[in-house]
């Protein structure tokens, strides 16, 4: 009697053993890549499924979106510059019998093309379009990883470039080259509000010529600006006509008289000629001849 619930002991055992190795469960978002003797069968999951002790082995495959960080990559850029850069790649299977037969790892096996094309799409590059340019550039890199990375049934969603570290040498160059585009532009900027106010300024004085009260309602506008602090200067604008007849010199007469209006005495004679003048002066009759 003992023997015989020994026996059943040990029957209920290999019977939970093998009930254990050929029931699973699958989540939502797993798939079973079925292998039966060594045959692939139809996708399984998720839920439960069935196997077939000793036949049937299972791979479970996650559909689920991977975050692939890629590994520092020391870069040369078109303009050899070295570079270490640092990327992130997202990724998901869309078809999980191709991720388990057509290559032996996928994940590995991506990571491996995200480092390989990471080098050789930055490459390709200037630093300036490698540190302006990066939404191209992750465009460029996603395009690129995805085509090698379809034949394995994985979709590469997205490639992001995270941190570019240059040496600081050319850190310092970049700085000082930023410093010098910001001081050109400032000088642009000033020589056009320079020319900008002269032309006001040309305009304004073409109106104020056209009416000289203007120019005195400027002078007592320039009083009031200037009676406004406190201080003791005192200024009273002064006609520049009442101040002409005595910066120019009296005549014998004691009239005011430019010089430079009067005709000359070669202009007073337009019978002479001016070179014949200068060159051969003209005999003066001596006072004591008849």
């Amino acid at each position: 009697m003992t023997e015989l619930i020994v026996i059943v002991c040990v029957v209920i055992i290999l019977l939970a053993m093998l009930a254990s190795s050929s029931i699973r469960v699958l989540r939502e978002y797993e798939r079973g890549v079925v292998f039966r003797l060594g045959r692939l069968i139809d996708l399984k999951g998720p839920g439960l499924v069935l196997l077939i002790p000793a036949i049937d082995r299972m791979e479970r495959v996650s559909l689920r979106t991977v975050t692939l960080r890629i590994p520092v990559q020391e870069v040369i850029t078109r303009d050899n510059v070295p570079a270490k850069v640092t990327a992130v790649t997202y990724f998901r299977v869309i078809d999980a019998d191709r991720a388990i037969v057509e290559v032996e790892d996928f994940l590995a096996a991506t990571s491996q093309i995200a480092q390989t094309t990471l080098r050789s799409i930055l490459g390709k590059a200037d630093l300036d379009a490698l540190l302006s340019e990066r939404e191209r550039l992750n465009e460029d890199l996603q395009q690129v990883i995805d085509q090698q990375t379809e034949p394995w049934g994985v979709k590469v969603t997205t490639v992001e470039i995270k941190d570019v570290e240059i040496p600081t040498n050319m850190q310092r160059a970049i700085a000082r080259q930023a410093e010098a585009e910001r001081e050109r532009r400032a000088k642009v900027i000033n020589a056009e509000a320079e020319f900008q106010a002269s032309a006001k300024l040309a305009e304004a004085a073409d109106v104020i010529s056209r009416n000289p009260t203007t120019l005195q309602l400027r002078y007592l506008q320039t009083l009031g600006e200037m009676g406004g602090d406190n201080n003791s200067t005192i200024v009273f604008p002064l006609p520049l006509d009442l101040v002409r007849p005595f910066l120019t010199p009296p005549t014998a007469n004691g009239q005011d008289k430019d010089r430079s209006d009067e005709p000359s005495q070669l202009e007073a004679r337009p019978d002479v000629d001016p070179m014949r003048a200068m060159t051969r002066p003209e005999p003066v009759a001596h006072p004591l001849r008849n």
